[in-house]
């Protein structure tokens, strides 16, 4: 009996606002920390993986759906079907298993986990709600989907103590995952503006207007290609920039036209065009270091 009831939580609409496909976004940091990785454990890798996509970052949106309740369109739905309680028992039964699990990997990493998770809930619940605040809630998004992720994936990858984590080659890598994740997070509130001002939310898009917001957003992309050209010259793989810059051209091409547009006419600042850019990012991004780590086994440059 209470298998069934169980299972009843996981309904139509708390599956939808789990919106596990976004954990394809989200997965360039992991990779890029495998990319880097000198000895990887496949085994604890693969856990982490797991945990991470398929536990950690579901939870997190759907406990932010939770919180926010939108009629609107979110990020991986167009139209969010109303909440249940059954959404909130889903996402702590997630966590309590993502916590329990990160054990497989290491207590560290399981700590690491448990720091993300209530960081996470700060974030979005209504009595802290950290993304109300414009620069508060930028910053978190940016430390902690960047750098605090790169951090527990090289953990789980390569089993070092938690002080040879911070060498100077993972501080230039953590700083390059943040600038990167500081450059899409704000494009991905772009066409919430109105809908987070009557939620009491003021983005750090909404601050910066349309423009400001595209504007923002190129300086910190060029900040963490400036980081991956500094680090890429310090072990001598140049062509890897080289490669980056080739990969990143249609992303920088679409964000070009999707600008122009977005200064004729605001409108164009719209779910589809922000979900287009998410994805079309994430595959390039995911490509590349894709290449970087067949190329560890490889060494094709």
């Amino acid at each position: 009996m209470s298998k069934i009831l169980f299972l009843s939580w996981f309904d139509r609409s708390t599956i939808k606002h789990l919106r596990l496909p976004f954990s394809f976004f989200l997965m360039p940091v992991f990779l890029f920390a495998l990319s880097q990785a000198a000895n990887v454990h496949w085994d604890t890798t693969v856990i982490a993986f797991v945990i991470l996509h398929l536990f950690v970052f579901p939870s997190s949106n759907g406990y932010n759906s939770y919180q926010d309740r939108d009629t609107t369109s979110i990020g991986g739905l167009k139209h969010p079907p109303k909440v249940s309680r059954n959404l909130f028992r889903v996402t702590l039964l997630m966590d309590m298993v993502a916590v329990a699990a990160g054990f497989l990997v290491s207590p560290m990493f399981s700590s690491f986990i448990f720091i993300f998770i209530l960081v996470s809930r700060a974030y979005s619940y209504r009595n802290v709600r950290l993304k109300k605040y414009a620069v508060i809630g930028f910053l978190t998004v940016f430390l902690f989907q960047g750098a605090f992720v790169y951090l527990m994936a090289y953990s789980a990858i390569s089993h070092y103590s938690f002080v040879n984590l911070f060498t100077m080659n993972n501080i230039i890598c953590m700083s390059v995952a943040s600038f990167f994740i500081g450059s899409i997070y704000p494009l991905t509130q772009i066409y919430q503006h109105e809908a987070d001002k009557r939620d009491g939310v003021i983005s750090i898009s909404y601050k910066l207007g349309y423009n400001g917001t595209f504007v923002f957003s190129a300086i910190l992309f060029s900040i963490a290609t400036v980081f991956l050209y500094y680090y890429f010259n310090l072990k001598h793989q140049q062509v890897a920039l080289v490669l980056f810059i080739i990969l990143m051209l249609p992303v920088i091409i679409d964000l070009s036209v999707w600008f122009k547009k977005v200064r004729k006419n605001t409108d164009n600042a719209n779910f589809e065009n922000t979900m287009k850019m998410n994805l079309l990012t994430s595959i390039f991004m995911n490509l590349f270091f894709l290449v970087l780590i067949l190329n560890n086994h490889y060494t094709w440059f």
